[in-house]
């Protein structure tokens, strides 16, 4: 029998697709990463047994996950479409290089999964996939046309999860899937496929709501070095965290007490679809804020440019599933030498679902007190900003000029950058 190594998540999808497989005639043996979501493994490995699994392999990734994935990414600055953090998008190269470790300790020909043929997943499973094992097989049932005819989708899986009773936590009620791992929590499908529709305030398990938040601010510092997150002290209570994973796991408490890191939004897939997901991400989005006010602080204005540049680039090559290629192994790698001067300590302020920075220091901040300060000249040469002012106007008044406005219908000018066009 060939060997298929089934990414499993003990959920309705793979629990389906565990059985499907071996109806098929294939031996399975089911892999798990933990990557820090709330999840019994030991049941779902005896649920992976009872339904005809050969093996379970789970393995405890948290740590790496956080170290090479989280905090590069933390680093670099990476938010796709300026709003979601990647949690999803960070988990699957990382879940995927253990996968395929286990296929080389197992000696499997097969690789499967449970992402389905209108997302992103499939792409980033099986793109880092083939970048570390060119000659693996990919068995994916949500593209084989046998499967597809007799799943059209959740409702057929219930079915098809009872008749064979498999026990599964989704039902008709509330059918939307859930991914989550130590960074964050997502959510879509079922009834959130919907986007005029507010998701159920019972969806969220990371967070609070920010109305019923504490009505009293926290304040965390946190120090980075060379563009990573290396301690979290609470000057409350004296607690101090240097450790990433007791990092994120801290923040990740403070912050969903505080309500922080929900965003519900539509997005562009790879693929060409647009798709409605609500995210929970509140250990990430205070070190991201903390981290984007600490570049500012101390980055030649120009290399924040280029960088910025870089980081949205970045971004999608996560998101698209490029983890593992060229134009990111180089793209890291400029944004790595960007962070070397990033040094320094950042007070930020929870309250209400808000993140805000109140204050931050640095040695290798650009930020020159006596030259900016309205209080004394200093340095600065301030009858320079007469040429300076006279060069950058020449642009200026040249274009104006050749469309012909004058001093006399300036007026007009004004109005036709004011008016709105109503429908």
């Amino acid at each position: 029998m060939e060997k298929v190594l089934l990414a499993y998540s003990g959920g309705l999808d793979t629990s389906c697709i565990l059985k499907w497989l071996l109806e098929k005639g294939y031996e399975v043996i089911c892999f798990m990463a933990d990557v820090g979501q709330d999840e019994d493994f030991q049941a779902a490995r005896d649920k992976a047994l009872k339904i005809g699994a050969s093996e379970v392999v789970v393995k405890d990734v948290k740590a790496h996950f956080v170290e090479h994935f989280v905090w590069p990414a933390i680093r670099m600055g990476v938010i796709y479409e300026k709003r979601y953090l990647l949690g999803t998008s960070l988990a699957r190269p990382c879940i995927t290089l253990a996968l395929m470790e286990t296929v080389k300790e197992l000696n499997c020909q097969y690789i499967s999964h449970g992402a389905t043929g209108k997302g992103n997943d499939q792409i980033r499973f099986e793109l880092s996939a083939y970048a570390l094992n060119p000659e693996i097989k990919v068995l994916a049932p949500w593209r084989i046309p046998e499967f597809c005819e007799r799943f059209e989708g959740r409702n057929d899986l219930l079915e098809y999860a009872k008749n064979n009773n498999i026990p599964v936590a989704a039902t008709t009620k509330a059918p939307w899937s859930m991914d989550a791992n130590i960074m964050h929590i997502s959510y879509e499908s079922g009834i959130l496929e919907d986007p005029s529709q507010p998701g159920p305030e019972d969806l969220f398990q990371m967070t609070k709501s920010p109305q019923n938040s504490p009505n009293t601010p926290i304040r965390i510092d946190i120090v980075f070095s060379h563009g990573l997150p290396v301690r979290c002290n609470n000057p409350s209570t004296g607690t101090s965290y240097e450790q990433p994973l007791h990092i994120l796991k801290y923040l990740n408490q403070i912050g969903g007490e505080h309500g922080i890191g929900r965003i519900d939004i539509v997005e562009n897939r790879f693929v060409g679809l647009k798709s409605r997901g609500i995210y929970e991400t509140p250990g990430c989005k205070i070190l991201f804020e903390a981290h984007q006010d600490l570049e500012v602080y101390c980055l030649d204005r120009e290399i924040l440019r280029v960088k910025s540049f870089l980081t949205e680039k970045m971004a999608e090559y996560v998101y698209n599933g490029f983890w593992f290629s060229p134009e990111a192994e180089y793209v890291k790698k400029c944004l790595d030498e960007s962070q070397k001067s990033v040094n320094g300590r950042v007070t930020v302020e929870l309250f209400k679902g808000n993140v805000l920075v109140v204050a931050r220091e640095s040695l290798s901040s650009l930020y020159n007190q006596e030259l900016v300060s309205m209080n004394a000249h200093g340095q600065l040469n301030y009858t320079a900003a007469t040429g300076f002012i006279e060069i950058n106007s020449i642009r200026l008044k040249e274009h104006y000029r050749a469309h012909g406005v004058t001093a006399n219908n300036v007026k007009g000018l004004s109005r036709s950058f004011s008016r709105v066009k109503l429908n």
